[in-house]
């Protein structure tokens, strides 16, 4: 290689340093912001998902449409991912879990609601229909599109358009793990909103050691079981949407920032390697026109 390709390669992996390095800091930046937020609403979704489990547990709920066990014939899957890319295997973790999710269906069995470009993308281009599409951009979430994705679902499963709601997002565990995870929305358990409440469970902390979310074994519920339940159901469905998505947030700011210094101390290991071999060549073409200047005064 010559030594001005050399050059050019060293100028341009310098540049290419100062772009993942000026990323890497605004991702930082934003990591903190969502990580406070994600860690901050986890007692709050917790307590609101505990309410919901320990009513699964009653009569009123057992005997309710959102909560009635049917055979698997229609599913619809809530898929949380990123916009945008350069969040190393985020996406394509949370991906790959979600075509796991829906293995034993066919294409047609599957209504995919994709929150992030990258879902939308990559179910559209295997034939899925994408029942809704949302943009994931901001970081700011408002509650009121969870609670209207929220409302579609349960209209969806009561109208029998489908007989489960799985969804499946990117957990936050700490800076440097994130799990793609998979949990079950409708119809209402138990035991699955007992995995979704001991998941909010940090492995760290004060709240690492929360009691177990258990059934009373009655609720006296005024004015009307239905009533409270039709309207309540939802709501906290909404909650547990809003908090997965805090933690799909955190998990890609987190995976974005590790994969932006990856790549910074990867370009500075080539600039090293480049630089090293264009002194190598310069030198040995400065030893060959030395080598040139001799031979040509020991002729003359």
């Amino acid at each position: 290689m010559a030594l001005k390709d050399i050059k050019a390669k060293i100028k341009a992996t310098e540049r290419m340093n100062k772009v993942t390095r000026a990323m890497e800091a605004v991702s930082a930046v934003k990591m903190r912001k969502t990580q406070t937020t994600a860690l901050a609403g986890r007692s709050y979704a917790r307590a609101a998902l505990s309410i919901l489990a320990r009513l699964s547990g009653t009569e009123h709920v057992a005997k309710h449409p959102l909560s009635s066990e049917r055979e698997y014939k229609r599913v619809a899957l809530v898929v949380m991912t990123s916009d945008k890319g350069l969040a190393g295997s985020l996406n394509s973790s949370v991906l790959k879990r979600a075509l796991e999710a829906v293995s034993e269906f066919s294409v047609e069995q599957v209504s995919i609601y994709a929150y992030g470009k990258k879902g939308v993308e990559f179910f559209k281009n295997r034939g899925y229909t994408i029942a809704q599409s949302f943009e994931n951009k901001l970081d700011i979430i408002d509650i009121a599109d969870m609670e209207t994705l929220s409302s579609e679902l349960t209209r969806g499963f009561l109208a029998l358009e489908f007989d489960k709601v799985t969804v499946v997002y990117s957990n936050f565990k700490s800076t440097f793990e994130q799990v793609a995870t998979e949990r079950r929305l409708l119809p209402l358990s138990m035991g699955a909103l007992t995995d979704i409440v001991e998941g909010i469970v940090p492995v760290k902390g004060k709240w690492s050691e929360a009691k177990k979310v258990t059934a009373p074994t009655a609720y006296s519920v005024e004015p009307s079981s239905d009533d409270v339940l039709m309207e309540l159901i939802p709501r906290l469905t909404a909650v547990a949407l809003y908090h997965m998505l805090l933690e799909s947030k955190a998990s890609e700011h987190s995976a974005r920032m590790v994969a932006m210094k990856n790549a910074s101390d990867k370009s500075k290991e080539v600039v090293r390697d480049l630089t090293r071999k264009y002194n190598k060549v310069r030198q040995a073409a400065i030893t060959r026109e030395v080598s040139e200047i001799i031979s040509g005064s020991l002729v003359t």
